[in-house]
């Protein structure tokens, strides 16, 4: 691996030390004691950067739950994403947040990018809202037809560290890739577009919520096009991994108008089961999903009930939550 990029990721290594400085650490046998009860009904509710649909949906999230409960504040706050968020959570900066799924469960098992901080204690899975897919996004004139068409290629993987990053590096491992079969750019999901645009990369790789509506954006410039992963190839990323095989549906964008297999994770919420009491965790989560309806993003259609335990592996559930879906009769899907 070149130099440069092992500096990379030990700058984004170090990066998530410093956002989760202060969190429980987790011991050989069990882990931390949970942090001291200290309810609010003032949430900091960490989203993501401002071009994705975490920071939108959580500002209407945000709405919804304060005329929900009049009681509550919540303020939704521009963050880096996953890891941010869970590291707010654990440090008391922020009560609600949005995760991937699979990130979510590192930080309780001191996994991954938790490796060196330890075992977060004090998160609760509040619901599964919509999956968020690995989209392999190309150009109709490249002429490719599948992953294996992309040896030798220019691949836009994710920053260093990132959820994108990951999901590349398990994609074109089952493809077989390695090193020196194709030419890595660290690209922001943005730039990596644009060059696929101009036709300065071959393709880019991006975890994106399904349906999003950068792509759609993409395509009234582009003939856009995206790679299908094969069957057996996402079954093994699902077996090896958090990742689960899935579907993109036929019809959710105007240039694919058929079924596209890949893998997914799911955008989360978790909230602090320290500071939302359960019954605020209650009303947070029947908000979550009877208010779904009234979201105006096109991932407001996919926010249902029943699915609000995918992927959630070995986060627990916040009392609230637990109370809400034991109501509602929705079994855990693990």
């Amino acid at each position: 691996m070149k130099k440069s990029v092992l500096l990379k990721i030990a700058a984004a290594a170090s990066a998530a030390a410093l956002v989760l400085t202060g969190c429980e650490r987790g011991g050989a046998e069990g882990g931390s004691a949970a942090p001291e009860e200290n309810f609010t009904k003032d949430l900091t509710f960490g989203t993501g950067g401002t071009a994705g649909v975490y920071y939108p949906l959580g500002n209407e999230y945000a709405r919804l739950l304060q005329d929900t409960d009049a009681d509550l504040k919540v303020n939704a706050v521009e963050t880096d994403g996953s890891v941010d968020n869970l590291g707010r959570i654990a440090k008391g900066d922020a009560q609600l947040g949005f995760t991937q799924s699979n990130t979510a469960n590192d930080a309780v098992r001191g996994t991954g990018d938790f490796e060196e901080v330890g075992k977060l204690s004090n998160v609760g899975w509040m619901g599964q809202l919509y999956p968020e897919a690995a989209q392999i996004i190309t150009l109709e004139k490249s002429g490719f037809d599948s992953v294996e068409d992309l040896k030798g290629k220019k691949i836009a993987v994710g920053a260093p560290g990132s959820g994108t990053a990951a999901v590349a590096k398990l994609i074109l491992d089952a493809y077989g890739f390695k090193e020196g079969d194709y030419e890595p750019y660290e690209e922001s999901f943005a730039d990596a577009r644009s060059k696929v645009q101009d036709g300065n990369i071959d393709a880019s790789i991006e975890i994106l919520g399904v349906p999003a509506a950068a792509l759609s954006e993409l395509s009234a410039n582009a003939d856009v096009k995206l790679l299908p992963i094969d069957k057996d190839k996402a079954e093994k990323i699902a077996a090896e991994s958090e990742y689960e095989s899935y579907e993109i549906p036929g019809g959710s964008y105007d240039f694919a108008k058929d079924p596209v297999q890949t893998v997914t994770v799911f955008a989360t919420i978790v909230g602090s089961t320290n500071q939302i009491s359960e019954e605020d965790g209650y009303a947070i989560t029947k908000s979550l999903y009877e208010d779904a309806g009234k979201i105006s993003l096109a991932q407001g259609k996919l926010i249902k009930a029943e699915d609000a335990l995918l992927g959630r592996g070995d986060v627990p559930l916040h009392p609230g939550a637990k109370k809400y879906f034991e109501e509602k009769g929705v079994e855990d899907q693990n």
